[in-house]
C-alpha cells in the first residue's frame, strides 16, 4: 500500500475523513476532511499572527514589524490599483492574501499534525474556487450598491461604435463571469502542478536508490538535486500566487469602485 501510494502522484491530494470526524446530520454526511483541518489550521496560524502584531508599541518588535510590513504593503496595493477608495478594503484582502500564503506554506511542510501529513487545499478548485466566487461576490455587490444598473456600461468600452455594442456587450460580459473561474484555477493549478512534479521527481530517487548505486547516480541523484531546486521554486511561487489572487482582486475591485 506503500509503495503505492508513492508510485502515484496523485494520491497526495485525496480527501480523507479524520477518525471519529465523520457524521450524518438531518440525513447529509458532514465530514471533517484532512483539507478542512488544514484550512483551520491556517486559520489559527493568521489569527495568531494578527494577534501578536496588535500590541501598538512604542517601539515596535519584530512580530509587529511583519503585521505592519504585509498591512502596508497590502495598502499600497490597494492604493496603485483601487485609489484612495481602496482604504476600506485592506482587511479583507489583507486577509485574502495572508489566508492563501498561510495555506500554500503550511502545505510544503514535510511534518503533518496530528498524524495527518500536510495537505495543501489550495490544490483543490473547490477552495480556490470560494475564494475566487467569495471576491467576485464583493465586487458585484459594490459595483451595483455603487453605480446601481450603470455598472452595465462596464461592459461596453468607451468609444465603442453603436452597430457593434451588442456584440462586444456579449462578450465583454463574457468575459467578465468568467473572471472567477480563471481566478480560482490559476492558483488551483499552479500548487497542483508544482507537488505533483516533486512527488514524481521522489519516486525517481527512491526507485533509483533501490536499484542500485549506479542507478542512483544516473537518475537518483540528478532527480533529487532537481527537487531541491523545485522546493525552492515552490516557496516562490506560494508567495506570487497569493499575491497574483489578491492584485488580480485588487484590479476586479477597482472596475466596481471607479466605473467610467
Amino acid at each position: 500500500m506503500a509503495a503505492e501510494a508513492k508510485l502515484d502522484p496523485m494520491h497526495q491530494f485525496q480527501l480523507e475523513k479524520l477518525a471519529g470526524a465523520d457524521w450524518n446530520i438531518a440525513g447529509y454526511n458532514i465530514a471533517f476532511t484532512n483539507s478542512a483541518l488544514w484550512m483551520a489550521i491556517a486559520t489559527l496560524a493568521l489569527i495568531v499572527f494578527v494577534a501578536g502584531g496588535m500590541k501598538r508599541q512604542l517601539v515596535p518588535g519584530r512580530w509587529q514589524m511583519a503585521v505592519e510590513t504585509f498591512t502596508g504593503f497590502i495598502d499600497g496595493m490597494l492604493a496603485a490599483n483601487v485609489g484612495k477608495n481602496g482604504k476600506k478594503y485592506v482587511p479583507y484582502i489583507f486577509s485574502l492574501f495572508m489566508f492563501i500564503l498561510f495555506a500554500n506554506f503550511l502545505g510544503l511542510m514535510p511534518l503533518g499534525v496530528v498524524g495527518v501529513h500536510a495537505f495543501t487545499f489550495t490544490s483543490h478548485f473547490s477552495a480556490t474556487g470560494v475564494l475566487a466566487v467569495l471576491s467576485f461576490s464583493i465586487v458585484l455587490i459594490v459595483g451595483f450598491a455603487k453605480h446601481k444598473l450603470h455598472f452595465f456600461s462596464l461592459f461596453v468600452p468607451h468609444g465603442t461604435p453603436v452597430p457593434m455594442i451588442p456584440i462586444i456587450f456579449v462578450v465583454e460580459l463574457i468575459s467578465f463571469l468568467v473572471r472567477p473561474f480563471s481566478l480560482g484555477l490559476r492558483l488551483f493549478v499552479a500548487m497542483m502542478a508544482g507537488h505533483v512534479l516533486l512527488e514524481v521527481l521522489s519516486s525517481f530517487v527512491i526507485s533509483g536508490g533501490n536499484a542500485g548505486p549506479a542507478l542512483f547516480v544516473i537518475a537518483g541523484l540528478p532527480s533529487f538535486l532537481l527537487m531541491v531546486g523545485i522546493c525552492a521554486l515552490e516557496l516562490l511561487v506560494a508567495g506570487i500566487q497569493a499575491y497574483v489572487f489578491a492584485l488580480l482582486t485588487c484590479v476586479y475591485l477597482n472596475d466596481a469602485e471607479n466605473l467610467h
